[in-house]
């Protein structure tokens, strides 16, 4: 969130004006300055006056005490006055002073609430000053929420636009080749071609449908975990073996160091998500003629699977969102698939009580690892 060096202790990078009259107008729950109360001068002066004139009371029957003169009496009422005031003028201005900070949360909340991200507080100290208070506390813990409401603010329009290019895509390809197979005249093979386009047109489009209700399910922990000794080692080979026609394809060599048997307790469905997706990112962002490994190693509590690729890789800012739903570091979608695999993984991991790490560089290669309990 960017920030400028300013004698304002609220900064707003707002929006437009099309985009203010485009948001809700909500009822101003702002605090009103506290102004000066002569009520407050009077009950301090009416205080003051009476304690003053309890300690006469009580001075006086101990002590005969002369009359005083109007004069005299006008004058101490003049004085316990002045002092009235001046008690009243401090508290005043130790009340504002309190309640300034409290003024500046009520409008960044108010501009937060009206869908502004943008608002960041000052806080009146630096973080390593003897002087940090709870009230600098509380505006780094509202900057701090108000950058995290812009980004999942981001993620919506994310998933709006990711959702809407997923679904519409192979719906344009159904209405299209649907069309052409109704046209006359046309030759087996074309025939044969265009059904071929519009079912795997098709089974995209359901696919894409599946990922949205598994990764639902998982993330509303409605799934049920079948929790089983898992064969690592024998499950990835088998994932393997069904991807070989399509390392083959792209001439990707498979460097594969497992032990005979690993056991885990896990859900067998849930790994199948984890490994095709892992290892499917791998194949798919590696080029021709690279190279793909695959290391697995137990200890006596977690089972370790590595799997390494010499891909493209991903920069740090691509890294830090791998695990968002519908983040795709390709925006342009040239690399097929809908952002879902690795969010899913992520939660799969998360059910069975896993880890997950991934290392990263631009142009030199991916690696990720998986940490699943023994059984």
């Amino acid at each position: 969130m960017r920030r400028k060096s300013s004698v304002e202790a609220l900064q707003i990078h707002g929006p437009d004006a099309s985009e203010m009259e485009a948001l809700p107008r909500k009822r101003s729950m702002r605090i009103k300055e506290r102004r000066f109360a002569p009520s407050t001068f009077i009950w301090t002066f009416v205080i003051l006056c009476s304690l003053a004139g309890c300690q006469a009371l009580i001075l006086g029957s101990y002590v005969k005490l002369p009359s005083f003169p109007p004069l005299f009496i006008a004058g101490m009422t003049g004085y316990w006055a002045i002092v009235a005031g001046i008690v009243s003028f401090i508290s005043y201005r130790q009340v504002r002073r309190r309640l300034e900070p409290v003024h500046r949360f009520s409008e960044a909340s108010q501009l937060v609430a009206d869908g502004d991200f943008s608002v960041y507080l000052n806080p009146r100290h630096l973080p390593e000053s003897k002087d940090w208070d709870a009230d600098d506390e509380m505006f780094k813990d509202f900057n701090i929420m108000v950058e995290a409401l812009g980004s999942i603010e981001t993620m919506k329009n994310d998933f709006v636009v990711n959702v809407s290019h997923e679904i519409k895509t192979p719906l344009a390809i159904i209405q299209s080749y649907s069309q052409l197979l109704g046209k006359p005249g046309l030759s087996d093979e074309q025939r044969t071609h265009y059904s071929e386009i519009v079912t795997s047109a098709t089974k995209r489009l359901g696919q894409f449908v599946t990922n949205i209700l598994k990764l639902s399910k998982m993330e509303n922990q409605s799934i049920d975990l079948q929790l089983e000794d898992c064969d690592i080692p024998r499950q990835l080979t088998d994932i393997v073996l069904g991807l070989s026609d399509s390392f083959d394809a792209r001439d990707i060599q498979l460097d594969i160091d497992m032990d005979d048997t690993a056991l885990a307790k896990a859900d067998s469905g849930l790994l199948e998500i984890i490994w095709g997706n892992i290892l499917g990112n791998a194949m798919k962002f590696t080029e021709p003629g690279g190279h793909v490994s695959i290391r697995q190693s137990s200890d006596d509590s977690m089972v370790s699977v590595e799997i390494r690729d010499d891909g493209c890789g991903m920069s740090s800012d691509e890294l830090a969102h791998v695990f968002d739903k519908f983040y795709q570091a390709d925006t342009s979608h040239a690399a097929q698939g809908n952002g879902l695999g690795m969010a899913m993984v992520h939660r799969a991991v998360e059910l069975l009580g896993g880890s997950i790490t991934i290392h990263s560089e631009r142009g030199k290669g991916t690696e990720v690892q998986v940490r699943l309990p023994a059984a």
